[in-house]
């Protein structure tokens, strides 16, 4: 085994908090023992790139003990150095470790890569897209990827269309299963929670402004409001922009919402969603967030050379001191709020999302003749990740009765209603 951790000692806490996502994961646990019994992912070579903590290291654990070769990485800022040496412990090669800098967060992908995975299991598709860049050679081998962000599907897309994507990625972010429930309910959740904590701030009576009415930024909207949050929204689809207005939701440009916010949220992994010119007009004090999202989606980079100046921090907080005068409280340098700074999203959901990773690797794996590019799951795996979720819950389908059945068999849209 090889790997870079920080402390091999801290595997036992590691292995404590491992166990208790564990037992709450089973859709994850019943589709890993199929893989399993099936031998999908026997002798199969897996990269997993991904928030290093006790629910994907579940993932991990589950797809060795299915028989396949996995190897594991994330980036310093959503690691946790006692899940990383649990994992070791368990002999999993673990390229993680909480104080690694950007460049240290490269050198560990690479190594990841280096392990020539056959299927990569990505976050925000930063691995995939080093592989293509560095390792060409390794992409050529492999039998795919899958893909669990909608900031990392998009540039995924972006490859197809170039003719740049050489291996067929499963958008496990677009799955029913995955994008009703993690973005919505549970990045949703999360993130409000973790900038009431880490801001220190009730939302009661605060105007945020949250920036994107995607599913991740519906969900950061209904739990402001639930929290007693006067809701701005901000969007330039113009059916997004809509769909928030038929919510109850004041919906502004951005440019003038910031005018009068006390916190804004950004929900779009669109860099520089929040610009240097945002910053400037928000009130003294504001605090700006992302939830989700991709680096500089706050143009902290671009406010630093336009003159803005860190006057304070503590914790995750930085004080930024903008031209125009106005402190801005930036809440962890801009970066996943809820992942980086915070518990990240409930169990429930994640083994939800994970079940979802579990069943893109298998459809990759079962179906070999998929073209380069990006796909979706199909809807009968999804909707088997959705019936074993109800299942844990102890609810149940109904099912279409013979008429019903006949009805839907013979029905043709043409002929109307009768």
């Amino acid at each position: 085994m090889t790997g870079r951790i920080a402390d091999a000692s801290l595997w036992r806490a590691g292995l404590d908090r491992i166990e208790w996502a564990r037992a709450h994961m089973p859709v994850t646990s019943a589709l890993a023992a199929r893989l399993a019994s099936e031998g999908t992912v026997a002798g199969i070579r897996i990269g997993v790139s991904d928030v290093l903590e006790p629910k994907t290291a579940t993932v991990a654990l589950a797809l060795a003990e299915a028989g396949a070769e996995v190897t594991v990485t994330s980036a310093g800022r959503n690691t946790d150095d006692a899940v990383a040496a649990a994992l070791a412990h368990a002999g999993l090669p673990v390229y993680a470790r909480a104080d690694a800098e950007r460049a240290d967060d490269r050198a560990n992908a690479l190594a990841l890569i280096d392990h020539r995975p056959q299927v990569i299991v990505d976050d925000g598709a930063s691995t995939i897209r080093l592989a293509h860049l560095e390792r060409p050679d390794v992409v050529a081998e492999m039998r795919g990827a899958t893909e669990q962000t909608t900031s990392g599907v998009r540039p995924l897309r972006r490859m197809q269309a170039d003719g740049a994507l050489r291996i067929p990625v499963v958008a496990a972010n677009d799955a029913r299963s995955k994008s009703l429930f993690d973005n919505m309910h549970g990045t949703g959740q999360s993130v409000v929670f973790a900038v009431a904590d880490v801001a220190d701030r009730s939302l009661r009576g605060a105007t945020v402004v949250v920036v994107g009415y995607g599913r991740v930024g519906t969900g950061i909207a209904q739990h402001c409001a639930a929290l007693g949050a006067r809701v701005v929204v901000t969007e330039t689809d113009a059916v997004a922009a809509l769909q928030a207005a038929f919510a109850g939701y004041e919906v502004r440009p951005l440019t003038e919402a910031v005018r009068r916010a006390d916190i804004v949220i950004s929900a779009t992994g669109i860099r520089h969603t929040i610009d240097v010119a945002h910053l400037d007009a928000l009130p003294d004090g504001a605090i700006v967030a992302v939830g989700g999202g991709v680096g500089q989606e706050i143009a902290l980079d671009a406010a630093r050379a336009a003159g803005a100046v860190e006057i304070s921090r503590d914790a995750a907080v930085s004080v930024l001191r903008m031209p125009s005068g106005t402190r801005v409280r930036v809440l962890d340098d801009g970066n996943c709020l809820n992942v980086s700074a915070a518990e990240g999203n409930p169990v429930e959901i994640m083994d939800l999302s994970f079940g979802v990773q579990l069943a893109s690797v298998a459809h990759l794996l079962v179906t070999p003749d998929l073209a380069p590019g990006v796909h979706d799951l199909p809807r009968a795996a999804d909707d088997e990740v959705a019936a074993i979720a109800l299942g844990s819950f102890g609810g149940a389908l109904d099912v279409p009765s013979a008429a019903q059945t006949a009805f839907l068999a013979a029905w043709n849209p043409e002929d109307g209603d009768e």
